[in-house]
C-alpha cells in the first residue's frame, strides 16, 4: 500500500525512532542549533521509507552531495525525486521550501546598501535572488541619479545555459520607473565567472540603446556560488 507520495505507508518516521535519534527531543533539550544538518533535515521530511529511516534517507542524501547543502537547494523538485527513493513531490517541496525561507531569513537579516557605490554592492543586493537557482535569471537594478534603487527587475528567465532578454522591454521599463542610470545582473548556474560572446553582446546592445534616452548603464554583474564578475571593475564597460 503507498500514500500520495508513493512511499510505503509503514515507513520510519522521526516520531518511531528510538530516544537517541529523535531529533524534535534533542532540539527541546539543547536547542535547535545542536541538530546536525542530517537531523534538520529529518524534521523537514518527516518519515523513511521501509528498511531506511528518514535519519538515514536525509544521511544518504546528504552524502551524495558532499555534505554540501547548497547543491541540495539548487535541485528541482522532479530532481530530488527522481534521484531518491523515498522523496516524492511533497517532501522534495518541503525541503525546497526549507531552503528558500533559510535564504530569505539571510536575506532580512542583512543590512543592504541603498547606494549602489560599486560591484561588491550589487553583489550583497543580488547574491541571494541568484547564486542557488540552477537556471538563467536577468535582473536589471533602476537607479536614482544619485544611484539608489529605485527597483530590482527580473527581465527573464531561461535555462541552464542562457535566457533572452529583450532591449526594448528593458529601456521602456526604465523609462516608466524614471530612471537615471541601470545595473545588469544575472546568473551562471555553471559557477563560470567568465562572460560569454552573448552577455557581451547584450551588454553593448542595452548600453547603445540607453544612451539614445540619456540613461546610463554603469555595470553589468554576474553572479556565481563563487563570488561575481563586474564589467566596470574589469574595464570592461
Amino acid at each position: 500500500m503507498y500514500n500520495d507520495e508513493q512511499q510505503p505507508l509503514f515507513s520510519a518516521r522521526v516520531a518511531d525512532l528510538s530516544v537517541d535519534d529523535k531529533p524534535r527531543e534533542k532540539a527541546l533539550r539543547n536547542g535547535i542549533q545542536s541538530l546536525s544538518k542530517a537531523e534538520l533535515m529529518a524534521i523537514i521530511l518527516g518519515s523513511g521509507m521501509v528498511g531506511k529511516s528518514v535519519i538515514d534517507l536525509s544521511r544518504e542524501i546528504l552524502r551524495d552531495n558532499d555534505d554540501n547543502i547548497s547543491r541540495i537547494a539548487r535541485m528541482s523538485v522532479d530532481e530530488l525525486t527522481r534521484r531518491y527513493n523515498g522523496i516524492g513531490p511533497a517532501k522534495a517541496i518541503s525541503l525546497l521550501a526549507a531552503f528558500e525561507l533559510g535564504t530569505r531569513c539571510i536575506q532580512d537579516g542583512k543590512e543592504l546598501p541603498e547606494q549602489i557605490k560599486d560591484g561588491r554592492d550589487v553583489y550583497a543586493v543580488m547574491r541571494q535572488k541568484l547564486e542557488l537557482i540552477n537556471y538563467e535569471e536577468f535582473w536589471v537594478i533602476h537607479l536614482s541619479r544619485a544611484n539608489r534603487i529605485i527597483a530590482t527587475e527580473c527581465i527573464s528567465r531561461g535555462g541552464t545555459a542562457s535566457t533572452v532578454v529583450d532591449v526594448k522591454l528593458i529601456l521602456k521599463s526604465a523609462l516608466n520607473k524614471l530612471a537615471s542610470s541601470l545595473i545588469l545582473v544575472h546568473n551562471h548556474p555553471s559557477g563560470n565567472l567568465s562572460p560569454s560572446s552573448q552577455d557581451d553582446d547584450i551588454t553593448r546592445r542595452i548600453k547603445n540603446g540607453a544612451a539614445t534616452l540619456d540613461i546610463r548603464v554603469l555595470d553589468h554583474v554576474i553572479i556565481t556560488q563563487s563570488g561575481y564578475y563586474s564589467y566596470t571593475e574589469k574595464g570592461r564597460l
